[in-house]
């Protein structure tokens, strides 16, 4: 069953990207011409916990602190936050290289303008998701196939608005390449590049396309810590048709993880490579 739901999400997937180059289907307009906006910065800031309580269970929790820049200035990244983000799951290890996630998130976005009376200070997102993570060796480089599903109740700042729900569909490809050791293990210096697309479909949604993100890491594993960080570029439509903006971030990440069993295996696996 399982199998045939990840073939069935890979199926949703790939009908989105081919829907999403052609624009007289992706949105109810035809644009003939892009406006690509000014770019902005923001800074995220991120804890990860994987906490293994069986052979086949495991704990995952991510908490994250967002900033972005200032009206005033696009290139401070910490002008104004912008999201406190907790997400938490229940992952099923189905065969070392295949496991399964599920679980609520828990977003409070805040206001775009905090001097504007019009909006109110931070409204609660909350979501359902649930994800498939595939590993494979490619040579001494270990490459993740991240599958998301997020169902989203969301509503903008503006006093009085609504709550609209949406489904939103991820793909994320990420390769951990080991710079000091012939593999991913304790104390290993390392490179993650990875590449995100998001699609998002509701009644109200003009551009199923929603984001782009491509992020550069740079990490070092120690004992039962993993430490990350990098830039991240975003690029997506805005909710204006023809419309684009696109943003660049900085990510600085910390990710822990523990064996909960009487025996433990090693500290650093490749299954709990994961962000």
């Amino acid at each position: 069953m399982l199998l045939k739901n990840l073939c069935r999400g890979i199926k949703v997937l790939v009908f989105l990207m081919s829907i999403s180059i052609n624009p007289s289907i992706a949105q109810e307009t035809a644009i003939t011409e892009r406006t690509n906006l000014a770019p902005t910065t923001e800074s995220w800031n991120g804890f990860y916990l994987k906490l293994r309580l069986s052979d086949k269970w495991f704990w995952y929790q991510e908490n994250h602190y967002r900033r972005k820049n200032s009206i005033d200035n696009r290139s401070d990244f910490v002008g104004r936050i912008s999201q406190v983000y907790n997400r938490f799951g229940l992952t099923y290890l189905i065969a070392d290289n295949f496991e399964v996630t599920f679980g609520p998130t828990l977003v409070w976005n805040f206001t775009p303008d905090p001097e504007n009376p019009e909006f109110v200070n931070s409204t609660l997102e909350p979501r359902f998701w649930h994800q498939w993570l595939l590993t494979q060796n490619v040579g001494r480089v270990k490459v993740l196939h991240q599958f998301r599903f997020e169902h989203r109740y969301k509503r903008s700042n503006l006093i009085g608005a609504d709550y609209l729900y949406t489904n939103r569909y991820r793909y994320k490809i990420t390769a951990y390449i080991p710079l000091n050791k012939p593999r991913m293990e304790n104390k290993t210096l390392f490179l993650a590049p990875s590449n995100e697309i998001f699609f998002e479909t509701g009644n109200h949604i003009l551009n199923i396309l929603e984001e782009n993100r491509v992020y550069t890491a740079i990490g070092y594993t120690h004992n039962n810590f993993m430490f990350f960080g990098g830039h991240m570029w975003t690029y997506g439509p805005t909710s204006t048709p023809g419309t684009f903006r696109n943003r660049h971030i900085i990510r600085l990440n910390l990710m822990y993880t523990l064996d909960l069993r009487n025996k433990r295996r090693p500290v650093i696996k490749a299954t709990d490579l994961k962000f």
